[in-house]
């Protein structure tokens, strides 16, 4: 017989109320679940995205700012022509972002499961990290850089809290969201090609493939099979399977590296392609959890030019700020929606109970990346893969961030994890994003030409910003020059004239001597 019983009691028949404080709070019953579904579905969640404990810090670990610094404030390089690298200040700093990712995940997925009371997990948001590394760090120092970071989440706190988040949301044309997705998952992608040696720089062309146009060394080998076990359990719908991959890749290369001593690829004697790309995996670079990232922050720096304040620097950040708050905005709402879909979470308008308090712990969780120097944390995608184990309230969450808690006396683990172990997630990742790409009607130029410039200029101009900015332009001028200008949202025209201001940014400090 057919009836109308709702998606989650189907799955798990409403059992009796247990009258307790816990299930009170959290509504278990209510939302048909029990104490054990929450618990199992919150560990799923935690190993569905544990792999960001390895992930972010070879993007926030490895990178520089603008002095060749890396966050730990050791400098990345050991000669001024910044060819050989200081792998143990690497490898320092890889573990100091380890342990405060974890920390900060831990946390914040915690209070969105007191606070909010839904089933979602919160890290350091892949695209985001990417952004924080690539585009502003290399502008200024990496306080400062953290700095911008927690402006954004104060930002979007203000903004939750005056419900301009969503008038901002609908501003913005969903083939342009989209396409920021796709864009960031092509830049990921290119990231981790780069990490793992598959791709180069070469001498007569601007990239290349392996080495000399070729595929050798264990390390390429070592993100081959990774990425291949990596498919191999996502087509079998094995939950974890990120981890999973980068622990069989990281097992793999400790027992390469501890026969065939192939060492890193820039060493003091010359170079070494054959070598490792960021991190030796050897367990010699085991060390006990470093949380000195935390607060080291500064909040106005990044404000100045060798000490004095500069309108026009004033109007570049606050480009680079909008961009971290962008791709922020829509990366949230897309998952929340996603997980409370996925659990028959939502009301009859399509949102999700507590909307408010899980958009607010959203935002405070972009600040505290800041303050914990990891870059935004958002919501994971990954808390599907919970939600579908049975999770259906706030304490799977709690469970998630216990397990990120004790994760961070695991995290000197991450530096055993060599970046051809990591890279095939990141790859993957850009795989998962790149599926959106059917949205876009390519056969209307007001939509695909803009969709199309943001997609291709994140990877080929080695920017996000850059993309989103060409995206934004290009879909204002479109339809200005078919006459559709009424079309476009005001608040567009606002950010389409932020972002000319960026582009010629270096001609107007000319202009003005600066």
């Amino acid at each position: 017989m057919v009836t109308n019983t709702p998606k989650a009691a189907r799955l798990h028949p409403e059992t009796q109320p247990s009258g307790s404080k816990l299930d009170g709070y959290f509504e278990i019953t209510k939302r048909h679940s029990t104490v054990s579904r929450e618990v199992r579905g919150g560990l799923v969640t935690f190993f569905a995205m544990a792999y960001i404990i390895a992930l972010n810090p070879l993007i926030i670990g490895t990178a520089v700012d603008k002095d060749g610094r890396l966050i730990s404030g050791a400098p990345k390089f050991l000669d001024a022509a910044m060819t050989q690298v200081d792998n143990a200040a690497v490898g320092a700093s890889i573990g100091m972002v380890a342990a405060a990712t974890a920390l900060v995940a831990g946390l914040l997925t915690i209070a969105m499961g007191v606070i909010g009371r839904f089933p979602i997990g919160l890290a350091a948001g892949l695209g985001l990290n990417a952004l924080v590394a690539y585009v502003l760090a290399p502008q200024m120092t990496w306080p400062q850089a953290m700095g911008l970071v927690v402006w954004e989440g104060i930002l979007i706190a203000i903004l939750v809290l005056t419900g301009f988040r969503t008038a901002v949301f609908r501003a913005i044309p969903r083939t342009l969201r989209t396409a920021i997705s796709v864009g960031i998952g092509l830049f990921i992608t290119f990231v981790g090609f780069v990490n793992a040696g598959v791709v180069r720089k070469a001498a007569g062309t601007p990239v290349e493939l392996g080495i000399n146009g070729s595929l050798q060394g264990w390390p390429i080998a070592v993100f081959f099979i990774g990425i291949m076990v990596l498919i191999a359990l996502h087509v079998l719908k094995v939950k974890g399977a990120m981890l999973l991959s980068i622990v069989v890749a990281t097992v793999v290369a400790i027992v390469v590296e501890a026969t065939a001593k192939i060492g890193p690829q820039v060493t003091a004697d010359g170079a070494n392609p054959f070598g490792w790309s960021l991190n030796v995996p050897s367990l010699a670079n085991f060390t006990l959890p470093d949380l000195g990232l935390i607060g080291r922050v500064d909040m106005v720096g990044a404000f100045f030019v060798d000490g004095e304040f500069q309108f026009t620097r004033l109007l570049a950040l606050a480009v680079l700020v909008f961009s971290l708050l962008l791709a922020d905005f829509f990366d949230t709402m897309g998952t929340v929606v996603a997980v409370g879909s996925e659990g028959d979470l939502l009301d009859e308008h399509g949102m999700p109970p507590r909307t408010t308090e899980i958009l607010l712990v959203d935002s405070v969780a972009a600040a505290a990346g800041g303050l914990g120097s990891v870059s935004s944390n958002t919501c994971y995608i990954e808390s599907t893969a919970g939600v579908g184990e049975g999770a259906r309230t706030g304490l799977a969450s709690v469970v998630t961030g216990l397990a990120f808690l004790l994760a961070i006396f695991l995290s000197p683990i991450i530096n055993l994890v060599p970046s051809e172990a990591a890279a095939p997630v990141l790859v993957f990742v850009g795989f998962l994003m790149i599926s959106q790409v059917v949205d876009v009607d390519w056969n209307d130029p007001e939509v695909g030409i803009p969709a199309f410039l943001t997609m291709v200029l994140m990877p080929f101009a080695y920017s996000i910003t850059v993309g989103i900015g060409a995206g934004f332009l290009a879909h204002v001028f479109i339809k200005l020059v078919r006459g559709h200008g009424k079309q476009v949202h005001p608040l567009m025209y606002v950010v389409a004239g932020l972002f000319v201001i960026y582009f010629v940014q270096g001609a107007l400090l000319g202009l003005i001597g600066a």
